[in-house]
């Protein structure tokens, strides 16, 4: 069995996210969506609304666990024994940062792999930062998310 870890802050998660899972869940044996709990960035959403979302979105899905974690993703990964580590990329720019992540984490462990997908192209623009901005600011982010996360920002931001 191949377990894989989809990991990010997932602040909300998007069908950019949801895309990514979707597409690893047909790869793999299993995607274990790994909520971090403590990033070095500004979040909306608090660690246990955002696990409650990512469940959500996944919600009859078998084959895509979600869990929260802290500390280093490797070492999760490790702790979880995913043998694959998933992320996505959006555009150009991500690569090099995903590269990057990529190397260290083969350095800290050389049996666990790091596998990119492409994004979808409808998903290219999306950012967890960007949906919060538009909802902060009044906008309709209902294309961007399912609708119980428009719900959840719009709760968050009025």
């Amino acid at each position: 069995m191949v377990r894989a870890l989809f990991p990010g802050t997932f602040d909300p998660i998007h069908y950019g996210h949801i895309d990514i899972a979707q597409r690893a869940a047909r790869l793999f044996d299993e995607v274990i969506m790994a909520v971090y709990d403590r990033p070095l960035k500004t979040l909306m959403f608090e660690p246990d609304e955002r696990m409650a979302l990512v469940q959500q979105a996944f919600q009859g899905n078998p084959k895509i666990k979600v869990t929260g974690y802290s500390g280093l993703t490797i070492e999760y990964a490790r702790k979880v024994h995913a043998q694959v580590i998933v992320r996505g990329l959006r555009v150009f720019s991500d690569f090099e940062f995903e590269f990057r992540m990529a190397l260290a984490n083969q350095r800290l462990a050389t049996d666990i792999d790091t596998v990119a997908l492409i994004t979808a192209e409808e998903h290219t623009f999306l950012s967890s930062s960007t949906v919060r901005e538009i909802a902060a600011l009044g906008g309709d982010v209902s294309s961007m998310v399912p609708p119980f996360v428009d719900q959840a920002l719009r709760a968050k931001v009025t």
